[in-house]
C-alpha cells in the first residue's frame, strides 16, 4: 500500500485537483448580472422562412447568442420550422426527451416504432425519444416543432428512455376544447381564455411532456389579456391573426400594472417569437377577429423543480 505522502499519491492528488477553481461569493453568485453568461435574447421568425423551399428542416438558432454548441433557441429548447413537399419524407432523430409538433398545414402520416398515425392541419402531437420518427405527405405540409435536446446537450445525457408514447392531439378536439373554455361564463375574468395540453403519464405537472408545456390560447376580438411572467421561456408560435395583433414584452411593471418601457412584437400568421423568461408579456388584439397563440415552454421541468414561479399583474 502506498504511503498518503509517497510521490505517486502526490502526482495522482495534482492531477485530481487541475480543474478545480474558486470564487468569491458576491461577484459570482449572478452569472448574468456579471455579464458571464448572456440573456435569453427576443427573437422573431418571419413565416417566409419555410415558405417554400426544398424538403428541411428550419432550426430557429439562437445558438451563437446563447454559448450553446449546439442548435437552441433557448438554453434548454430547441424550435425549428419543418417544411416537406409533396411524396417527400422527413426523419425526426434528435437526442432529447420530448417533442411537440404542431401542424400548420397540409397532412401526412407520422411513423414511430410500430405507432403510426395520420396527422392534418390543426393537429398538436408529441414523440417521445429514443427512437427516429419519420414523417411522410402525399401534398405538401409545414409544421411547428420544438424538442429539448439542448437540455440534454448540457447535460451530457444520451440513451434516452422514452417517459410517454406518441400521443396525438386532434385539431377538432383542441378547437372544441379551446370553445368551451372560451363560452364558460367567467372566461372574461380569466387571465388567459386557452387550455393546456396534457398527458395522462404526468398528472402532477399537468403538462404535455415531462419537460413540454404546450398552450392552445385564444385572443378575442378588441381585448387585452394583462401581463403575466414565469420563469420556463415562451417560444411562441401565431397560429392565426389579423393585423392590429402584438404582444408587448418587459421586466417591470408600473403602478397601474402595465409593462413599462416594453419591446412590441407584432404578430403574423406562422410566425414565431421568443419570451425570455422572467419578462412580463401582454398579448392585445385590436382586431375584429380572433386571434390564436401557441406557446410551447419548458413549464414541465420547471413546474416540477417547483421553479416556474407563475404570476399575473394585478
Amino acid at each position: 500500500m502506498l504511503n498518503k505522502t509517497s510521490p505517486a499519491n502526490l502526482a495522482e492528488a495534482s492531477f485530481a485537483t487541475e480543474d478545480a477553481q474558486y470564487f468569491e461569493y458576491s461577484s459570482s453568485a449572478n452569472p448574468i448580472g456579471a455579464k458571464l453568461i448572456t440573456r435569453v435574447p427576443f427573437r422573431n421568425f418571419s413565416p417566409a422562412l419555410y415558405a417554400d423551399g426544398p424538403t428541411r428542416i428550419v432550426p430557429l438558432d439562437l445558438s451563437a447568442e446563447l454559448g450553446c454548441p449546439s442548435p437552441a433557441t433557448g438554453p434548454g429548447l430547441s424550435a425549428s420550422f419543418l417544411r416537406i413537399n409533396a411524396d417527400e419524407q422527413l426523419t425526426l432523430a434528435p437526442n432529447a426527451t420530448s417533442q411537440v409538433c404542431y401542424v400548420i398545414s397540409g397532412e401526412g402520416e407520422v411513423t414511430q416504432g410500430a405507432t403510426r398515425f395520420p396527422f392534418a392541419s390543426g393537429d398538436f402531437f408529441t414523440l417521445p425519444g429514443g427512437l427516429p420518427a419519420l414523417l411522410s405527405v402525399n401534398a405538401s405540409a409545414t409544421l411547428y416543432y420544438v424538442n429539448d435536446a439542448p437540455l440534454l446537450t448540457y447535460l451530457g445525457v444520451t440513451g434516452v428512455h422514452a417517459r410517454f408514447a406518441a400521443t396525438l392531439y386532434p385539431a377538432a378536439r383542441a378547437q372544441a376544447e379551446l370553445r368551451r373554455v372560451s363560452e364558460d361564463a367567467n372566461a372574461g375574468r380569466r387571465s388567459r381564455i386557452s387550455i393546456l395540453l396534457g398527458n395522462v403519464d404526468f398528472p402532477q405537472t399537468r403538462t404535455v411532456t415531462h419537460v413540454l408545456w404546450a398552450m392552445f390560447g385564444l385572443v378575442t376580438p378588441n381585448s387585452v389579456q394583462k401581463p403575466h411572467r414565469h420563469q420556463s421561456i415562451a417560444l411562441d408560435f401565431i397560429a392565426g391573426c389579423q393585423p392590429g395583433c402584438y404582444t408587448l414584452v418587459g421586466t417591470e411593471l408600473d403602478e397601474n400594472g402595465d409593462i413599462t418601457n416594453p419591446t412590441r412584437v407584432d404578430w403574423e400568421p406562422g410566425m414565431a417569437f421568443v419570451t425570455p423568461p422572467g419578462h412580463w408579456h401582454a398579448h392585445f388584439n385590436e382586431s375584429s377577429e380572433n386571434a390564436y397563440v401557441i406557446p410551447i415552454q419548458d413549464a414541465g421541468l420547471q413546474t416540477y423543480l417547483r421553479t416556474l414561479d407563475i404570476r399575473f399583474a394585478h
